[in-house]
């Protein structure tokens, strides 16, 4: 089961790596940061009118749509439908954690230079400031607190876009390419499809909304602006620094600035690790309700594991752009088309099953190939 109120993972803090994702992907990743916010929107929708079966909510999860899908296809598939989202949101919600850790340790590595200590040891006291999570029990001091730190992202990324347009007189469109490395570029879908992943999370907005007509609506807008702000900021990024863009954007910022703002981000990176540690630790222990194993347990297991993986995988970019190519795809493209044609083939138009067969194929090529290219990446940064 689904956490009673889940929160997206695929916003804030992520945006600081699409400045670099563009310039790994050129003009062509200006026309993938504007298609996926349609397509994203597309199957957003999509997803949520399997929910509703003549205007009455009949659904109220992801997993009760695989449920719908599974049933009598073979003997016991809703149930292994079931766990493939489960498994699906876990592996998100750690690759979060573990982004979300990655980004601590570079901001504390960069907030220390002076000292110079090793990358090992600004993960290990990242580590330790997550400690208390153990013993969470109510997200709502947590929650507050990581709201407070989104307000002041958002006033740190109007920071970066006034720096931009201060050195607007040195812009150069050259820095974007028509003629990019196809690897960069696929990663760097993988990227831009994270950062705009929400998808397992409809159902249940949908559901919390006091006038659910409005939900087309809503989704429609947040898209559209969400589209219109992360374009902007990654593009004026992009022809402020061009190819010497960090894959966290705020690295590029000058001495004078980048002190306070790394620290304002790392409060927030910290603040933010709870909520999809939380998650994932309930969807844990939700499946594993028929096995004694004590919460700490659980919980530290999960927490060690987003350490070793924040080890094993130190590229920020990479392991986004991977997280996005594995469930990023298949929970935002695949399995919302896959869906909208198995339960309502016979009530689409043709226009329809081409749209939805269109983007299922295009997120089963963007998937596998995304998920070769970052791994062929990473081992070869090992």
């Amino acid at each position: 089961m689904l956490p009673d109120k889940p929160q997206s993972t695929s916003t804030g803090i992520f945006v600081l790596g699409l400045p670099f994702a563009l310039v790994q992907s050129g003009y062509m990743g200006l026309m993938v940061l504007v298609l996926s916010a349609w397509v994203c929107n597309h199957t957003g929708r999509r997803l949520v009118l399997k929910i509703l079966i003549r205007a009455i909510r009949v659904r109220h999860s992801y997993q009760d749509i695989m449920d719908a899908c599974c049933k009598g296809l073979w003997p016991n598939w809703s149930v292994v439908g079931g766990w493939m989202i489960n498994i699906a949101q876990v592996i998100e919600l750690l690759m979060t954690c573990t982004l979300y850790l990655l980004v601590s340790t570079t901001l504390l590595c960069d907030s220390l230079s002076a000292v110079a200590p090793p990358r090992s040891a600004c993960s290990l006291m990242s580590l330790m400031f997550l400690l208390p999570c153990l013993l969470l029990t109510d997200l709502r001091p947590v929650s507050m607190l990581s709201l407070l730190c989104s307000l002041a992202h958002i006033l740190i990324s109007l920071l970066v876009i006034l720096y931009c347009l201060s050195c607007a007189s040195n812009w150069s469109w050259s820095f974007l390419s028509l003629s990019v490395d196809p690897e960069d570029f696929i990663v760097s879908v993988g990227v831009i499809i994270f950062s705009y992943t929400s998808q397992i999370f409809l159902p249940a907005l949908e559901g919390s909304m006091e006038n659910r007509r409005q939900f087309d609506t809503m989704l429609g807008w947040t898209h559209g602006v969400a589209c219109i702000m992360k374009t902007t900021f990654s593009l004026l990024a992009v022809l402020t620094w061009g190819p010497e863009t960090s894959e966290v954007i705020t690295d590029n910022l000058p001495p004078n600035l980048r002190p306070v703002v790394n620290l304002c981000l790392l409060a927030k990176a910290l603040l933010s690790y709870p909520l999809p540690f939380y998650s994932a630790a309930e969807i844990l222990q939700t499946c594993f309700q028929g096995v004694s194993c004590p919460t700490v347990m659980v919980r530290g297991a999960l927490l060690l594991s987003s350490y070793l993986l924040s080890l094993l995988v130190p590229r920020f970019s990479l392991l986004m752009g991977l997280t996005g190519s594995v469930t990023g795809a298949a929970m935002t493209l695949i399995l919302p088309c896959l869906f909208h044609l198995k339960l309502q083939w016979g009530r689409l138009t043709v226009q329809d099953r081409l749209i939805d067969m269109s983007i299922l194929s295009l997120g089963v090529v963007c998937s596998v190939a995304g998920v070769v290219c970052s791994v062929k990446r990473m081992l070869g940064d090992l």
